[in-house]
């Protein structure tokens, strides 16, 4: 009799987080990073009282976001509000359609459900539907500021630097994985660091 090979949802896991990562090594520093940021898989489910392995499904199911990183020692590491957006929406069947919603083209909710399950929103604190759409808003604007009109004023400054100091708030560090995995700088990059340096904070003069 043929023998049947069991499932094994941690390697498949780990298996599909690499095609859709790319598969680069986690430095000493990375893995601090990560340590610091998100949670264990595993640790998380004990404290939610869920099963490791039927997570995991779902994450291969495309129920729930893959985990944010694979630390060097195999570690699943995901955000501590990994179920947050499933609970508020009445659980995973109903996921997809709450989370879409939120976006007035369905192509676009559509576009971002899947960046969401591929667990690549790691360039936010908690991620969510309304703060997913703020950073879109804010990295667009924040972009498009030296072309505006009164561009180098210092009310311009003022209404550049609000943007930049929100989405500082919305970001974390990142590191050099990220930077590995997305093939190039992260919107920290561009317009946190790089827009304050290209254009320092000028003091606006009450009239």
């Amino acid at each position: 009799m043929e023998s049947r090979t069991e499932s094994d949802p941690k390697r498949e896991l780990a298996e599909r987080f690499r095609e859709v990562n790319g598969d680069h090594p986690m430095t000493d520093a990375d893995d601090a990073y990560v340590s610091a940021q998100f949670v264990v898989l595993e640790d998380l489910c004990a404290a939610r009282g869920r099963d490791a392995d039927e997570v995991r499904r779902l994450m291969l199911g495309r129920l729930l976001p893959l985990p944010g990183y694979l630390r060097s020692d195999g570690a699943e590491m995901v955000p501590a509000d990994l179920f947050a957006l499933s609970d508020e929406a009445g659980g995973t069947d109903g996921l997809e359609t709450w989370f879409t919603a939120h976006w007035a083209d369905p192509t676009v909710g559509r576009e971002e459900w899947h960046a969401y399950l591929d667990g690549q929103y790691v360039c936010l604190h908690s991620v969510s539907p309304a703060t997913i759409l703020r950073k879109d808003a804010l990295t667009a604007a924040i972009t498009a500021a030296p072309d505006e009109r009164d561009a180098g004023s210092p009310r311009w400054s003022a209404r550049l630097h609000r943007m930049i100091d929100e989405l500082d708030v919305l970001e974390p560090a990142f590191t050099a994985y990220d930077r590995l995995r997305l093939d190039g700088p992260t919107s920290r990059d561009t317009c946190i660091v790089a827009m304050r340096a290209r254009f320092p904070r000028q003091a606006v003069l009450e009239s």
